[in-house]
C-alpha cells in the first residue's frame, strides 16, 4: 500500500546534553525514589500514577497553595499530563506546545500548532491533546490534523513532522506518543467516521516511519476472516487514542481499541478483530504477540482503549504479571501480561448488556435487552455510551493494592437506525442515543476505591450532579489528587474516601494531575480548561471555556 508519509523538514543533530533522556531514564522513571522527573505518560511505564512522594498528606495538605499558574491562551480544552525533565514543564493542547521553569512558573518558550481550521469536523470528541513524550532532547507529540512531530527541547523549534493519514478521511491524532525501546509509537482516531485505525512506529531521530499496524486487519492479515462481508474491514474502526503501556522485561506493549465501525453492524458480521482488543505489540516490529477482544461484534461504543496498568500481585497466593483495565463496557478485566490469558472479569458497575464473561472462551454472554436490540428494538442500556467508567485514568497503589477510579452510574435510550450513505470524513454510526437525565440531585457517578480481583468497592465517594472530571493519582502520603469539572482541584483520604482539601479553578477539569518534587519539596500540578466531549454535557452549570495550567506546594 503507498505510503502517505512525507517528511517536513529535517534539521541538524540533537544534541545529548542535560536534555537528554534515555530508555534507561525512561524505565527508572516512575519507579520508587524517582521523584524530580515525569517522563512517561501515566507517571511510569505501568500507568500506576502512583508516587511515593508523602511531604504533602492527610496531616499537612491543608497547607496546601498555589505557588503558581500559566494561561494556556487555549479556550477548546486542557486535557494533557504535563512531563518534567531538568526542573522544566513540557505541557501541550491542540493549539500549543509550551515549557515552563517548573519551580517558578516563567515560560521558557511557546510554539503553536498549525492545523487547517476545518480539521475539528471530524474531531469526534473534542478538539484537545493529551501530552508529549520526550527523548533525546526532543519534545515528541501528535496534532490534532494528524501529524506527528519532534521539537528542540531548548527552543521549541521544529526539528521533523511527519504525516500520518489524511484528516479528510476522518483521521485524528490526539492521544500522547509512547517511547518503547527506543521507538516512537502513536495511535489514531477515527472510528466515529468510518476511518480504519492503525498504530505506528517511528523513529525518534529522524520521524523515518518503521511500521504500521492495522488495528482492523485486511485481506491476508490475520484475523481478516472475522470480518463478513470481507470488504467491511474497510470503515472497520478501532481507534487508539490513549496511550500504551510498556513492560521493558518483557519488551512488550500494551495497546488498547476502540470501539467496531460503524456502531450499527448491519455490514459487518463476525467477531470483527482486533476492535474493542487489548494489543501485546512488540515495539521494533509492530508484531502481535497475543490479543484479548473484550467485546466481538462491538455494537455499543465499547471502547477498550483506557489505559492498561501493570502490576505484580498475588493472584490465589501465586505472584502474577497482570495488566489491569477498567472497561468502558462496565467489566474490570485483569489479564496475565505474559500470555493474555483471562484471570478476572467482573462488574464494577452496573451492566444490562451482558449477564457476565465466560472465563472458559473469554466472551462475554450477552443479555436478553442486548438481543432485543439486535432486533431491532430500543433498550435501556447500562452503562450509558459513555461507558461505565470514561477516559479519565484511575490510580493503582501497589502497597494497598487497591484501583482508584471515576465511575459513572448512567444508561443510554439506544437503538439502531439505517445507516446513511458513507462519506469520508463524515460521522458514519447509524444508532440513536440519548442519555439519562442528570439533575442536581443525581448520583451521576463515584470517585472509588476498588479491589481488582473482586471489582468490588472498598468505599464510594458519590458525583453528585455532574459526570466524572480528572484522571486520578495517588501519593505515599495517603492521598488522591483529582479534579471535578466544575473546576475543583481536590485531595482524597485514600483510606477513607473523604475530601480532605479543595482549590477552585477558573474552568473545569478534565486532565491529568502529577506530582513531583525539586530540591526536597513536593508540588502538583494539573491544567484546568473544561473541554472534549463534556463541554455541553447536561447537569454541567455554565463553565467558562478558559486553559491555565496550577501549580500547588505546602505554604512554608
Amino acid at each position: 500500500m503507498k505510503k502517505i508519509f512525507t517528511t517536513l523538514a529535517i534539521v541538524c543533530s540533537i544534541s545529548l546534553s542535560a536534555f537528554a533522556q534515555t530508555n534507561q531514564d525512561l524505565i527508572a522513571n516512575g519507579k520508587t525514589g524517582s521523584t524530580d522527573e515525569v517522563l512517561t505518560y501515566g507517571m511510569g511505564y505501568n500507568q500506576n500514577r502512583y508516587s511515593p512522594l508523602s511531604q504533602i498528606n492527610k496531616n499537612t495538605v491543608k497547607k496546601l497553595v498555589p505557588v503558581w499558574s500559566v494561561g494556556m491562551e487555549n479556550d477548546t480544552g486542557e486535557q494533557a499530563q504535563p512531563m518534567i525533565h531538568d526542573g522544566v514543564m513540557y505541557v501541550s493542547d491542540a493549539k500549543w506546545t509550551i515549557a515552563i521553569d517548573a519551580v517558578s512558573g516563567k515560560q521558557l518558550w511557546r510554539t503553536p500548532v498549525d492545523f487547517d481550521p476545518d480539521t475539528p469536523r471530524v474531531v469526534c470528541c473534542g478538539i484537545s491533546n493529551k501530552g508529549v513524550a520526550l527523548y533525546k532532547g526532543m519534545v515528541l507529540r501528535t496534532t490534532l490534523d494528524a501529524h506527528v512531530m519532534a521539537l528542540d527541547q531548548k527552543t521549541g523549534k521544529q526539528i521533523w513532522k511527519q504525516k500520518a493519514a489524511d484528516w479528510k478521511q476522518g483521521y485524528s491524532l490526539t492521544a500522547a506518543p509512547l517511547l518503547a525501546n527506543g521507538v516512537l509509537m502513536t495511535g489514531c482516531s477515527g472510528a466515529e467516521f468510518g476511518a480504519r485505525c492503525f498504530i505506528d512506529g517511528w523513529e525518534p531521530e529522524t520521524g523515518k516511519h518503521l511500521w504500521r499496524r492495522w488495528t482492523i486487519p485486511g485481506p491476508g492479515e490475520k484475523g481478516h476472516e472475522t470480518w463478513i462481508p470481507s470488504e467491511s474491514y474497510k470503515n472497520g474502526g478501532g481507534s487508539a487514542w490513549i496511550t500504551g503501556s510498556y513492560d521493558p522485561e518483557l519488551d512488550l506493549a500494551y495497546w488498547g481499541t476502540g470501539n467496531a465501525g460503524p456502531w450499527n453492524p448491519t455490514n459487518r458480521k463476525g467477531d470483527n478483530l482486533y476492535s474493542a482488543s487489548i494489543l501485546a505489540i512488540r515495539p521494533s516490529t509492530g508484531e502481535i504477540v497475543w490479543h484479548y477482544q473484550a467485546v466481538p461484534n462491538d455494537v455499543f461504543d465499547w471502547d477498550t482503549v483506557f489505559e492498561l496498568v501493570l502490576a505484580d500481585i498475588k493472584v490465589e497466593g501465586q505472584n502474577r504479571k497482570v495488566l489491569m483495565q477498567l472497561n468502558r463496557n462496565g467489566f474490570l478485566y485483569v489479564l496475565d501480561r505474559t500470555n493474555g490469558k483471562l484471570i478476572s472479569a467482573k462488574p464494577y458497575e452496573k451492566v444490562t448488556w451482558a449477564t457476565h464473561v465466560d472465563m472458559a472462551t473469554g466472551r462475554p454472554v450477552e443479555s436478553e435487552d442486548t438481543k432485543r436490540l439486535r432486533a431491532g428494538e430500543k433498550i435501556e442500556m447500562w452503562p450509558s455510551v459513555r461507558g461505565a467508567k470514561n477516559w479519565p485514568h484511575v490510580a493503582f497503589n501497589p502497597n494497598t493494592g487497591l484501583v482508584y477510579a471515576t465511575t459513572n452510574h448512567a444508561y443510554s435510550n439506544y437503538r439502531f437506525v439505517p445507516l446513511a450513505e458513507f462519506k469520508p470524513g463524515f460521522r458514519y454510526q447509524g444508532v440513536e442515543n440519548s442519555y439519562s437525565p442528570i439533575n442536581p440531585d443525581t448520583v451521576a457517578g463515584h470517585i472509588e476505591a476498588i479491589d481488582p480481583l473482586t471489582a468490588k468497592p472498598k468505599w464510594r465517594l458519590p458525583l453528585i450532579g455532574q459526570v466524572g472530571g480528572a484522571s486520578i493519582i495517588a501519593t505515599g502520603g495517603g492521598l488522591l489528587f483529582t479534579g471535578k469539572h466544575t473546576g475543583e482541584v481536590i485531595a482524597i483520604d485514600s483510606d477513607k474516601g473523604e475530601i480532605v482539601w479543595e482549590f477552585k479553578t477558573p474552568s473545569g477539569i478534565n486532565s491529568n494531575p502529577i506530582t513531583w518534587s525539586k530540591n526536597g519539596k513536593q508540588y502538583v500540578t494539573i491544567l484546568s480548561g473544561l473541554g472534549g466531549v463534556v463541554s455541553g454535557t447536561r447537569g454541567l452549570p455554565d463553565i467558562p471555556k478558559m486553559g491555565s495550567i496550577w501549580t500547588f506546594a505546602l505554604m512554608e
